[in-house]
């Protein structure tokens, strides 16, 4: 393991991901105040991930056949760019535009998944794969409380301006720092040549590839599920606390920063030795079960009339350590059922369909919470996840299985 090249990439996702968490806390709510409705509220994060699913697959195979690093910043150079957008965006129409710039900038996570693959030996690819995890626990832990604070203070009267106007400017100490720092991953001789690259950026082909394998497309079903219920989650997340807890946009990025607290000491500390002794399979499984639990409780957390916010609290533990356990699991696992020079295709495939979930779970979360009641979305989390450990059950260890190479 080149532990340079991982501290370098894991500092790189870490500030992107920061930047991202900085906006989390406000975005619905703000979009209440522009006169959305609960479920146009929610797709403020729908249309973030539609961009994601359309670019993810393309920056993937890009990566293969350039390399990582150009993709990698490129793609974070306009982030920057989208941020700075969003923060001086004063109209719904221009605050969707600002989002889906954004999401198309960012649809870069399976790059670096890809470079994480590229840089550790299979054995240690759960432990690479939870630093990126770690990364993301620890943006959500000080973006969305940041986030919080800082939309206390208003900029040209808009609560929001200045979370966004200081997540551009991470998002350019990000450039600067991994135009200096950060290496190449993928030699020249290991870049594959791809003929006839389609012109649509959505990569039907290698989703057929991969759905065609009985447990890749297993564990793509898996993590659809997982994404899909807690993005409908996470995006209903504000307009649940303030309308059945009362609760302030900076106490809200406290419970999404103890959300990302604990999703860091699972990803960040405990993950590489649990895969080690129980393998991906078995944390899929033991995730997918808290997770279920979890938001179950969160469903529950407003009718616990002796302590609402503790139970509020304990669902969202729950939630983000299985999440902890889920996340880098299935990318290991992803990875290690893939051929080396398929690592960018599989996994942007499998980054494509988290898009996809990200970009549907807002809509059915808003739809639920604005059409049946604020509890409604996580019931149906709780029974989608179930469902996925069932899935998680049939899936064979990675150990006795052959790994999927270009033909």
């Amino acid at each position: 393991m080149r532990r340079a090249s991982l501290g370098t990439i894991f500092l790189t996702v870490f500030l992107d991901l920061l930047g991202f968490g900085l906006v989390i806390p406000f975005l619905p709510g703000f979009a209440r105040q522009l006169g959305a409705s609960d479920l146009v509220a929610a797709m403020t994060g729908a249309v973030y991930s539609l961009m994601q699913f359309l670019l993810v697959p393309l920056w993937g195979r890009l990566s293969d056949r350039i390399g990582r690093r150009p993709v990698l910043l490129a793609s974070i150079g306009a982030t920057a760019a989208g941020m700075l957008f969003l923060g001086f965006a004063n109209t719904l129409a221009l605050l969707f535009a600002a989002r889906l710039w954004t999401g198309a900038a960012t649809a870069n996570i399976a790059v670096a998944q890809a470079y994480i693959a590229d840089v550790t030996a299979p054995e240690e690819r759960a432990r690479g794969m939870g630093l990126i995890g770690m990364a993301f626990g620890l943006g959500f832990i000080f973006g969305p409380f940041v986030g919080g604070m800082l939309a206390r203070v208003p900029v040209m009267g808009r609560p929001g301006a200045l979370p966004a106007l200081v997540a551009a400017g991470l998002s350019l100490i990000n450039l600067i720092f991994a135009a200096v720092a950060l290496p190449e991953s993928l030699p020249r001789e290991r870049r594959g040549i791809v003929t006839g690259h389609r012109r649509l950026p959505l990569d039907l082909a290698g989703t057929r590839r991969a759905l065609a394998h009985p447990d890749i497309g297993r564990a793509l079903g898996i993590n659809f599920l997982l994404v899909f219920w807690f993005a409908g989650m996470e995006q209903t997340f504000r307009l649940f606390t303030e309308d059945a807890f009362s609760m302030s946009v900076a106490q809200t990025g406290e419970f999404l920063g103890l959300v990302g607290v604990c999703a860091a000491v699972v990803q960040g500390g405990l993950i590489g030795r649990l895969s080690r002794r129980f393998g991906e399979v078995r944390l899929l499984v033991a995730g997918l079960v808290i997770q279920t639990v979890g938001f179950a409780m969160l469903g529950i957390a407003p009718r616990v009339s002796w302590a609402p916010r503790g139970a509020l609290a304990g669902a969202c533990v729950l939630i983000a350590a299985g999440s902890g356990l889920v996340s880098p699991s299935v990318s290991s696992y992803v990875s290690r059922r893939s051929g080396a020079d398929t690592q960018g295709l599989m996994l942007g495939t499998l980054q494509s369909f988290s898009a996809l979930a990200r970009a549907l779970g807002p809509a059915a979360g808003g739809l639920l919470y604005q059409a049946i009641s604020p509890s409604a979305p996580y019931f149906a989390g709780a029974i989608g996840m179930l469902v996925a450990a069932g899935l998680a059950v049939g899936l064979h260890p990675p150990a006795i299985a052959r790994a999927v190479s270009r033909p």
